[in-house]
């Protein structure tokens, strides 16, 4: 029997087996600051598959239940796009009944985005639960630890878990690839006042600061946005100017969130959730990324201009604060706001 090592137990391509035989995330481990003492991969549980451990392909016409362990990762962003994919299989296969297994030390935001998406796709269950507890005739599908598998960096976010779910890319509609499904949360009711009905929104921080844009250029985006819309700015973090309002407070939880953006005549972001929101509500927008291409993440957005700011050093990182990187990102952002781009 083979036991995982500390690195190798927070960087398995997959769930992970206690020695009690319990289904756990490794995020919950690395959150919690928990021995990885006695654990092995779940995928040396023959009945549960792993894409990448062997790619398959599912005819959902033929399955009554599937079991989605560890999906849909820890951010807003991946959750938004792998939630989708769960949409498209239930929108295809309306006799499909899904269950969703998910870290139990998420961030409260991300919680909240599977609670609103409960009624879309399925029953949501915290992990740890006992291997024993999943019939072996229902289909299991483990795309724990999403981060470290090596698709994830090479495909486009959309056809990786189109991938591990074993589902075609030919097989899902442009509006399903598109997070049509956030039209049908429920939001509750939302009180604007005494804010504007019409606004523009600036959402420039991002879960890394290497994704962020620049507090620098913040105000000098803000006036562009104003002179081009003539709208009142509303976004998040503080920036002085005449037009902007902070708005942060006013978005105490995700379904507030989920409402500015809803309720945007058009979103200015970079590489965040705002971007995969705005794509689901048809709302135009302009998004920056900076060390991941704009085609892996917005392809298939039709109302979104993606800007690739020429950043070569820092293709492919996922998350970074040091001087060294910001300073490159800053001189993009330079360049690109001196002549290289409009808006």
């Amino acid at each position: 029997m083979t036991y995982l090592d500390q690195l190798s137990a927070l960087t398995n391509a997959g769930s992970l087996l206690s020695a009690n035989d319990e289904i756990v995330a490794s995020y919950d481990l690395e959150v919690e600051g928990a021995s990885v003492d006695g654990y092995r991969s779940l995928a040396t549980v023959s009945a549960i598959r792993n894409a990448n451990v062997e790619a398959f392909e599912i005819d959902y016409s033929r399955v009554s239940r599937l079991h989605v362990i560890n999906g849909m990762g820890v951010t807003l962003g991946d959750s938004i796009i792998g939630i989708s994919v769960l949409a498209a299989i239930r929108r295809a296969n309306p006799a499909v009944s899904i269950c969703i297994y998910r870290p139990r030390r998420d961030p409260e935001y991300v919680r909240q985005l599977y609670k609103l998406a409960e009624p879309v796709v399925g029953e949501i269950i915290d992990l740890p639960v006992h291997v024993g507890s999943m019939s072996r005739d229902d289909l299991l599908l483990d795309i724990g630890n999403h981060l470290f598998w090596p698709n994830f960096a090479s495909m486009p976010m959309i056809d990786f878990f189109l991938w591990s779910l074993g589902v075609s890319p030919d097989a899902v509609t442009a509006a399903d690839k598109a997070n049509e499904w956030l039209r049908q949360v429920k939001l509750p009711p939302f009180n604007r006042d005494p804010l504007p009905e019409k606004y523009v929104l600036f959402c420039p921080i991002a879960s890394t600061p290497v994704r962020s844009i620049p507090e620098p250029f913040r105000v000098e985006l803000v006036e562009r946005m104003w002179q081009k819309f003539n709208l009142p700015v509303l976004g998040f973090g503080k920036i002085d100017h005449a037009h902007y309002t902070d708005i942060t407070k006013r978005s105490c939880d995700t379904a507030a969130f989920l409402a500015w953006v809803k309720g945007a005549r058009f979103v200015l972001t970079s590489d965040t959730a705002a971007v995969h929101i705005a794509a689901g509500f048809d709302v135009p927008t302009v998004a920056f990324f900076t060390t991941i291409a704009a085609e892996m993440r917005v392809r298939d957005y039709p109302n979104c201009t993606a800007v690739d700011l020429p950043l070569p050093d820092l293709a492919g990182i996922q998350a970074s604060g040091r001087a060294a990187d910001l300073q490159l990102v800053e001189r993009a952002y330079r360049w690109l706001l001196d002549g290289h781009w409009a808006l």
